[in-house]
């Protein structure tokens, strides 16, 4: 129970301290969340060791600023969590490590720099007034909110990416097979615990393949197409046009069509998926703290729709920012040490694996006042700010911060904010249970009822 007496919002179960490898392994594919011991919540450091590797999980705030900012190039990103993603990402920014990573990160950085922000605006504005007009045929109804959020989430990527609404054909097809992919692929595959060589063929299940293989196609199609746009000058200003024309400074060179549409699958993981996640939990949220859906809805009402009020909706942000603490939509990252290393007088060998838990970090029970409680208002409390700046990163840190943060912050609250302005939301059915997936979604979804205000 939190301090105001209100029940705290769902958490996993947290698996017994000692289980087997087998059993781990088992538990860690079904839902790395539920997989880990409640200590963990406690932990500054814990390892785990297996037949095949050594891994380290940091919660301490310099050990998670050592390895994400301060020294990066010696922990890039491992292949083993990587590998399950590989249908569908290739070797986009989101999974490469060292000169390619850097060499995508120059040439997609500037399509989100501050001021692009204002001009993808009109086009996220579009997708959440389309969003609100659609749960609006939905008024008295039970609706499966995770549903509703991963339709608008897709809406906003497709007209700020490639400006078409998701009733494009295409765009539908994508957003379709994109939901058919989330549900047959694990978070990490048997790779994720077993070395496998390179040459080693990998087994996806048929559904994860075939859907990736659509998208890919689908994706190939849509990014020929404006590549021929922008040969003939008849592209619109939008993300693609930017991303495709930007040459990289020190090469000189753009990204050809297989790389842009690796490029392409990432924009659409990172920014429809994680959003979806972030605003289906704000949504349930709201709905189990009827306060301060009256409080965000207030505010909504002097909402002018203009890209310069968005940074009045402080009371939806500071939700958001909470549901982002509570429900990071990617609850683990994982790096490889790339030489050996000691944190907290412990030989950390080369080639271990080293995991910051974004989950874990945002409810450590020595770090945060009330961890497990709901409550918007810390962020304003010495303690929410000190760990505003240490112990918070739902879009990571360092040289590998999400490239659409600033975007992400945007749309959030944007969206929130329209929809508690025209409608009530309230729980129905039993409490949904939080799994890792792709993200942090809940294992059975969230029904809410809408009723028009």
């Amino acid at each position: 129970m939190s301090e105001s007496g209100q029940k705290h919002p769902p958490k996993p179960p947290a698996r017994p301290d000692r289980v087997s490898l087998r059993q781990y392994v088992t538990l860690f594919r079904k839902d790395i969340l539920s997989a880990q011991p409640q200590r963990l919540y406690r932990a500054w450091m814990a390892e785990f060791k297996t037949p095949f590797f050594r891994s380290f999980m940091i919660n301490q705030p310099d050990l998670v600023k050592t390895v994400l900012k301060d020294r990066p190039e010696e922990f890039p990103k491992s292949e083993r969590v990587t590998e399950g993603l590989r249908p569908l990402l290739g070797n986009s920014v989101f999974v490469s490590n060292g000169e390619v990573w850097k060499r995508q990160r120059r040439i997609i950085d500037p399509a989100f720099e501050g001021g692009r922000l204002r001009d993808t605006y009109p086009a996220m504005l579009a997708a959440a007034e389309a969003a609100v007009a659609r749960l609006g045929e939905r008024a008295g109804d039970v609706v499966e909110i995770e549903e509703e959020t991963s339709h608008a989430a897709a809406d906003v990527i497709f007209r700020t990416l490639f400006s078409i609404p998701i009733e494009h054909h295409v765009a539908r097809r994508v957003f379709d097979q994109f939901k058919i992919y989330q549900r047959s692929q694990p978070i990490v595959n048997i790779a994720a615990f077993v070395p496998i060589p390179k040459w080693f063929p990998r087994f996806f299940k048929r559904d994860t393949k075939q859907s990736a293989k659509m998208i890919n196609h689908l994706i190939r199609q849509l990014t020929e197409d404006r590549m021929k746009a922008i040969e003939a000058g008849t592209a619109p200003d939008d993300l693609a046009t930017k991303i495709m024309t930007t040459e990289d400074p020190v090469t000189g060179n753009r990204f050809d069509t297989d790389e842009m549409i690796d490029q392409v699958a990432i924009f659409f993981l990172a920014g429809h998926e994680t959003s979806a996640s972030a605003l289906a939990w704000a949504l349930y949220l709201m709905a189990t703290h009827p306060e301060w859906q009256e409080k965000v809805a207030s505010e909504a009402q002097d909402f002018g729709g203009e890209f310069s009020d968005v940074s009045r909706l402080r009371i939806s942000r500071d939700v958001f920012r909470e549901t982002l603490r509570l429900y990071p939509p990617v609850p683990m990252m994982v790096r490889q040490a790339g030489c050996p290393q000691t944190f907290r007088e412990r030989a950390v060998p080369k080639g271990s694996q080293v995991v910051v838990s974004p989950w874990h970090l945002h409810r450590h029970e020595r770090l945060w006042d009330n961890p497990d409680g709901f409550d918007p208002a810390r962020w304003e409390t010495e303690n929410g700010k000190v760990c505003a700046r240490e112990a918070y990163i739902p879009f990571s840190t360092g040289a590998r911060v999400c490239t659409g943060a600033g975007f992400a912050m945007v749309e959030g609250p944007l969206i929130l904010s329209l929809i508690l302005k025209r409608f009530k939301v309230q729980p129905v059915g039993p409490e949904p249970v939080p799994v890792a997936h792709l993200t942090v979604r809940s294992k059975d979804g969230i029904k809410l009822r809408l009723q028009r205000r």
